[in-house]
């Protein structure tokens, strides 16, 4: 299902986890890939940036539109090591991605759980959506660091 490259840059979207958490926001990481070639990356920074946006996708999302100075990603694979919410979902669409690859499921906020309320709806850009990729080394991650601040 997932091939050597998905593992390389699920493993670079876990660096970025890392880079969250050393800034004490919840670690999770993301890149956006085109082609092999790496466009953008980002961590969570809510807290950092004041920002509620500043998830993860949306920030490796906006280091691709600088970068490729575009903000449509058209066919572009975004990994990240947690399920999209609901805003990142949206942004996703709204980027135009090609994919999404996603490591840990996120039981509250996860698109995944709204999906079929959705099915139907007038959405101009679809995706596949795949999630477990390094599973459990992103759910410890995340783990982790809510362990070690209780």
């Amino acid at each position: 299902m997932f091939s050597g490259d998905d593992i390389y840059f699920m493993k670079l979207a876990l660096e970025e986890a890392e880079r969250a958490e050393y800034l004490d926001e919840v670690p999770v990481g993301a890149v956006v890939v085109s082609e092999g070639i790496l466009l953008g990356r980002g961590h969570n920074q809510p807290v950092k940036l004041n920002d509620p946006t500043a998830h993860a996708e949306v920030m490796a999302l906006r280091s691709a539109g600088a970068w490729t100075k575009n903000y449509r990603l058209t066919g572009a694979t975004l990994y990240v090591t947690l399920e999209p919410c609901l805003m990142c979902f949206g942004a996703l669409i709204h980027a135009r991605v090609g994919r999404v690859v996603y490591g840990a499921t996120d039981p509250k906020v996860g698109v995944t759980r709204w999906l079929a309320s959705l099915e139907g709806a007038a959405l101009n850009h679809r995706f596949p959506l795949e999630g477990g990729l390094l599973e459990p080394e992103c759910r410890a991650q995340i783990q982790g660091f809510f362990r070690r601040r209780r």
